[in-house]
């Protein structure tokens, strides 16, 4: 990278201390945004986006090309947000039945923006459509930058965007 916004510029020349440093310093947030939309949780998010940078940094070394180190990041983000959802929905099958707690106060916050109904939609698509359309118009990922995150092809990111987009428009209108 080139000193852009993206990341700190020649990042590849630091060490891993130094250049985890930068990153986390640009990136952290909106790489918890970005899990967030993922997770629907702060809390698991910030963790995984911690358990990124530290995976990252642990295998500073071994990086190809250390100036994709932010693709790197989004792709660890996603994969581990993955993961977090997977551990989520099995925990949910095996819990026992129990009474429904109150919604705290952050839940209540975001019932109450207009964005509900989208957030509620946006849930219902499939994974890697919800994915791409999430780091698409949340995090503002180039076509290419998304492909890169998730492991697929350019070709794959539209088609997946355009179903998304396509569903999200049917689902919402009788709203």
């Amino acid at each position: 990278m080139n000193g852009t916004a993206d990341a700190p510029p020649a990042v590849g020349l630091w060490d891993a201390d130094e250049a985890v440093t930068q990153l986390y310093a640009v990136h952290y947030r909106p790489l918890v945004r970005l899990a967030t939309l993922l997770l629907r949780d702060v809390a698991v998010a910030e963790e995984v986006v911690q358990d990124s940078f530290v995976a990252m940094h642990g295998s500073w070394r071994r990086l190809r090309e250390p100036d994709r180190a932010l693709g790197y990041l989004h792709r660890s983000v996603v994969n581990r947000s993955r993961s977090a959802l997977r551990r989520r929905t099995v925990e949910a099958r095996y819990a026992p039945v129990r009474a429904a707690d109150a919604a705290s106060a952050e839940h209540g916050a975001l019932e109450a923006l207009e964005r509900r109904a989208v957030m509620e939609t946006l849930d219902q698509l499939p994974r890697r459509q919800r994915e791409v359309l999430v780091l698409r118009y949340y995090a503002d990922l180039s076509e290419a930058a998304i492909a890169q995150a998730l492991g697929i092809s350019r070709g794959s990111v539209k088609s997946h965007a355009s179903r998304g987009l396509a569903a999200l428009r049917t689902r919402l209108e009788p709203r």
